[in-house]
């Protein structure tokens, strides 16, 4: 067992992608498709100046989390919104003009680029012939309508620049508000699932869908002007970056910025999306490289095992001792199950979220919460199937003269390993399903394409994260249960042929 667990670990640290070489701007995104979008033109204009870009992986999840990245100096620059900025990130400093935002950006050593052009303000969006049915023009309009079931991203719906401030503002009494993906949203709201939801000005989809934005007569959404943050000290390491960045101040219009997410909602490559904005605005384009699917599904894969081998690799070295103290020390034992099993509790992304303030954010955080996912079924296993040994059996191993140690290894582990191996198994399924989080903290794996086919509605790009990770935990699956031939003593195992 234990050469067993060595060479899985080995395995997965010699598979895993090298880091990013140390003169790369680490250019990324937020985890909507406009940022995306913005993310290659910056890459792009980087390139042309002859820098290297780390663009690996683009989305690295919601505001916070890419705040939070930038501020630990794990990237070096994104596109966010000032109203984000200021009523969320900042949102109890009462920063009321652009000066004042730059200051407190300072604090953080980030530093911000002039607006490029366009706002992507908040707005609350109907379809067009239910509004008109209703008699709906205005926000103010909703409050005579309770009954509206209403759909907003999770994000959204805790913000004070949204639902929360929104419902205060207005005085409205809708009580079915439901929190859901942005782009399932749509789907909703197309559907006639949900009645309102929560719309981003620069949206493709409302044109697409023939959707009307309701007019905000009490003013309540503030100005969300498309800027790019990046840290201050790269003012001195990397001028030209800076500059390059600054070149988009002012070029993006709003017209333009529809356009590239019309674009990309029909599955234009992004890349290229970006290649031709640049060819057009500064007549000059940018060299494209456009990775192949088969290229993509093995760095994807290697990602995907990197996670998972190193964090359940990790899980069984330290759940098999637990599980055997378990056994032993019933008392103690009750409370390092009752201690994983509360960790069981935990929703993923919440234990991800709370990885990033000790561990940062990327591989580290999602192997740490993979590895405390993994313990219980491993601890809980090893302890039953030692507890299950006939007392008689052991008995006569102490009889005979045998250390604790030679009973635990010669006896107690290869009789309780057909249990070891289950909840080596339970583990290995679980892990390789959550381990697609990861890509919401910039981890990547198949989570990337799942959390891309997400936000823009686009199913083969889910199935392409999807499969392969069902496939993987199968492969898996099938792998422990071959190897029970070598670990599990012939008279233990179900089919004693084997």
């Amino acid at each position: 067992m234990k050469n067993f667990v060595l060479s899985a670990i080995a395995c997965c640290l010699f598979a895993s992608p090298s880091m990013g070489e140390s003169g790369e701007v680490r250019v990324k995104s937020k985890e909507d498709t406009e940022t995306t979008l913005l993310a290659h033109v910056i890459a792009h204009l980087l390139r042309q100046e002859g820098m290297q870009v780390d663009d690996t992986h683009f989305r690295f999840g919601g505001s916070p989390v890419v705040w939070k990245a930038i501020g630990a100096g794990e990237i070096d620059m994104y596109v966010d919104y000032t109203g984000t900025l200021t009523n969320q990130i900042f949102a109890q400093q009462g920063i009321r003009d652009e000066a004042g935002l730059r200051r407190e950006l300072a604090k953080y050593g980030v530093g911000m680029t002039k607006p490029l052009g366009f706002a992507n303000n908040y707005a609350i969006g109907m379809r067009r012939a239910r509004a008109e049915e209703l008699g709906i023009h205005r926000l103010s309009d909703l409050k005579n309508h309770p009954k509206l079931v209403l759909g907003f991203s999770n994000e959204f719906v805790n913000r004070d620049d949204g639902w929360k401030g929104l419902r205060r503002q207005y005085g409205l009494p809708q009580a079915d508000v439901r929190g859901m993906d942005h782009r399932v949203a749509y789907e909703a709201l197309v559907a006639g699932t949900i009645d309102a939801m929560e719309l981003y000005t620069t949206d493709a989809e409302i044109r697409r869908f023939d959707l009307v934005a309701l007019e905000d007569d009490a003013h309540f959404f503030p100005n969300y002007e498309a800027v790019i943050l990046y840290r201050l000290e790269l003012e001195k390491s990397h001028p030209a970056a800076v500059a390059a960045c600054r070149k988009l101040e002012g070029r993006l219009s709003q017209s333009a910025m529809i356009e590239m997410n019309d674009r990309a909602l029909a599955k234009d490559p992004m890349p290229i999306i970006a290649a031709d904005f640049i060819e057009r605005e500064f007549g000059k384009r940018p060299d494209v490289y456009i990775e192949s699917s088969a290229r993509r599904l093995w760095r994807l894969t290697i990602e995907h095992l990197t996670l998972v081998g190193i964090s359940l690799g990790a899980a069984i070295l330290i759940g098999l001792p637990l599980g055997v103290i378990s056994a032993r020390r019933p008392r103690l034992g009750q409370m390092i199950i009752g201690g994983a099993g509360v960790i069981q509790t935990i929703p993923a992304l919440a234990l991800l979220v709370f990885m990033i303030p000790l561990l940062k954010t990327g591989t580290l955080p999602a192997i740490v919460a993979l590895f405390l996912y993994s313990l219980l079924p491993i601890i809980n296993n090893t302890a039953a199937g030692l507890r299950s040994i006939p007392r008689p059996l052991l008995e006569s191993a102490d009889a005979l003269g045998l250390s604790h140690a030679a009973r635990l290894r010669l006896i107690e582990l290869p009789m309780a390993s057909p249990s070891i191996l289950t909840g080596i198994r339970t583990s290995a399924v679980i892990n390789i399903g959550t381990a697609t989080l990861g890509a919401l903290i910039g981890a990547g794996g198949y989570g990337q394409p799942i959390q891309t086919g997400l936000q823009m509605m686009d199913h083969g790009e889910i199935l392409f994260g999807a499969i392969p990770a069902a496939l993987m935990a199968l492969v898996v699956q099938g792998l422990l249960t071959w190897s029970e031939r070598f670990l599990v003593p012939r008279g233990l195992r179900l089919n004693p042929q084997q």
